[in-house]
């Protein structure tokens, strides 16, 4: 075969991933307003975030619980809403949990992503002792590009380290913001669990940066996970292509507005046209066109077999499926093999999870929002 026709057979190979191996979607909840985060109870409940402004428990049996009370302002339209919800490492003793919202000023106008504390009181009707962590700044009058993905990290030997990352978008209509450190639009941050900066981070110290960066340089990141290895990995939204996934580090430049596999909306150029340069890091892995991605969780049950392993599950916006992608070693290395999971659903993924059961979960993004969970067959 000729090298040219070689390497567009092998692209294709990498995109289409062969037959993915079977999976049943089981129907856990319906009903939901636009879920764009499930995370899981100890009891066996599922603690949902809608976009609309709710959080909700859904019982094991599927039962949908009325809105939990207790919840600050939201500033819900377009984009925004209530967006991630996790649960503290140690949730099961301090019923500790944290979610990302879109945060409307007070007073004036605008908003921006924040990310706040709470306790689930027992009876699981409300949030108790209700903190709000962290507020990007400047506030701005958008409903576009929140980011707002939280990972909770841990240290070499695997031990929670009382660190949280969040992802925060670059509003849109300020995306040069993401080159400069005076704001937080296009960051990564990194804080202590009680909304102080750790001693370690990248720009503590530096005149005219914001302490609680970690990295910058992103356009809107909707997926973050940390592997198993303790390697933080995270994707965000491309223009019109070049989604991308990268593997932030301490004050790493990950090249938005000035590079990009993309091009804008109006078919033009990003920045200088290319996909690389010096003083900014390449991403992992890209998707053209876009899939417009959201969620993201690495397997590591063996519930689907020991091929899964290491693999690492994307939900698609745009084309409604879940990517999932075997890299070259578990957990890391580039990415070799792409195949499509749930694309008979129809349905926009916005969240994917594995559970404490070992078993895959989403949710999908319609006003008929679906908690599903992934049967092998």
């Amino acid at each position: 075969m000729p090298k040219r026709l070689f390497s567009l057979w092998a692209g294709l190979a990498l995109v289409l991933g062969g037959q993915a191996q079977a999976v049943t979607p089981t129907v856990i909840a319906k009903g939901l307003d636009h879920p764009w985060a499930v995370a899981f109870l100890p009891d066996g409940n599922f603690l949902v975030a809608e976009r609309a402004g709710a959080l909700r428990i859904v019982a094991g049996n599927g039962k949908v619980g009325v809105p939990l009370s207790g919840l600050p302002a939201i500033a819900v339209g377009g984009q925004g809403g209530l967006l991630d919800v996790v649960l503290d490492s140690d949730f099961a003793n301090n019923r500790v949990l944290y979610f990302c919202f879109s945060e409307p000023a007070r007073p004036g106008s605008g908003n921006s992503t924040a990310l706040a504390s709470a306790r689930l009181s027992r009876d699981q009707a409300q949030l108790e002792a209700v903190r709000v962590l962290f507020s990007q700044r400047p506030k701005v009058s958008s409903e576009l590009h929140f980011g707002c993905r939280i990972v909770e990290s841990r240290n070499a030997d695997g031990q929670p380290d009382g660190k949280l990352f969040l992802t925060l978008g670059e509003r849109y209509s300020r995306r040069d913001d993401a080159q400069r450190l005076d704001n937080h639009h296009g960051k990564i941050i990194r804080l202590n669990k009680d909304g102080s900066v750790p001693a370690d981070n990248p720009f503590l110290g530096r005149p005219g940066a914001l302490p609680e960066i970690w990295s910058y340089g992103h356009r809107n990141p909707q997926g973050a996970a940390l592997s198993p290895l303790g390697v933080l990995w995270m994707h965000e939204h491309g223009p019109r292509g070049g989604d991308e996934i990268n593997l932030p580090q301490a004050g790493g430049n990950y090249g938005w507005p000035l590079v990009s596999f993309g091009r804008n909306y109006d078919f033009t150029a990003v920045g200088t046209g290319q996909s690389a340069m010096a003083g900014t890091l390449p991403p992992l892995h890209q998707w053209t066109p876009s899939i417009a991605p959201s969620g993201m969780a690495f397997v590591t049950s063996e519930r689907y077999g020991k091929d899964w392993v290491g693999n690492l599950l994307v939900g698609s916006l745009k084309f409604k499926y879940l990517a999932r992608l075997v890299l070259e070693r578990p957990y890391a290395g580039k990415v070799v093999k792409e195949t499509r999971l749930l694309e008979s659903l129809g349905e926009r993924i916005r969240d994917v999870r594995q559970g404490p059961d070992g078993f895959i979960y989403v949710v999908t993004d319609s006003d008929d929002g679906r908690l599903i969970r992934l049967t092998p067959d």
